[in-house]
């Protein structure tokens, strides 16, 4: 059975704060990039572990996070520099913690991805605090996307990282669905 990923376990993909802040200023520049990672600012700490996996299955990953052309404080101009990017983008995650509940970009994001694109190129990232926890990331609209998760896959000897489909109990492996096939 699929399974999600456990916050410590997302942390622990990426090893010390030097790697950590290179792969999130590594994924603040947009030039070459594909997929859109949408998250809470409540876990930018979890984010270099959801780039580093994304990437290592060939996502080319956009982060905000140190992104030079969002002004600070957000603002009317951060909305358009997003609303595009997000446009641009090939594929968009959405990294769902119990912190996305809180965010007021993350509904917004999610309808811009949703309306732009096919919900076959949008894909959820669930994390939880224990595996046995996982009713609050299937409630409301969130039901409607795909989820990345670890599990068996048919065809496959060990787990891989699969976009998994409940609707239809189908997944395709991460790394075929982050090339669009």
């Amino acid at each position: 059975m699929p399974r999600y990923a456990t916050i410590d376990e997302v942390k622990g993909f990426v090893g010390t704060l030097q790697e950590r802040q290179t792969l999130t200023k590594a994924a603040a520049s947009k030039s070459e990039k594909d997929t859109f990672l949408s998250h809470s600012s409540k876990d930018n700490d979890i984010v270099p572990g959801v780039v580093l996996l994304l990437q290592n299955h060939g996502g080319q990953v956009y982060v905000d996070i140190g992104d030079d052309r969002l002004p600070e404080p957000p603002s009317v101009a951060t909305g358009q520099v997003l609303r595009d990017t997000i446009r641009e983008m090939r594929r968009f995650v959405l990294l769902v913690s119990p912190n996305s509940r809180g965010s007021i970009w993350i509904p917004w994001e999610l309808g811009l991805a949703d309306g732009q694109k096919s919900t076959a190129a949008v894909a959820l990232f669930p994390v939880v605090q224990k595996i046995s926890e996982t009713r609050w990331a299937e409630q409301e609209y969130l039901g409607l996307y795909r989820r990345i998760v670890w599990g068996p896959l048919k065809g496959y000897e060990k787990n891989v990282w699969m976009v998994y489909d409940h609707h239809t109990n189908t997944a395709d492996m991460l790394s075929k669905w982050l090339r669009g096939y």
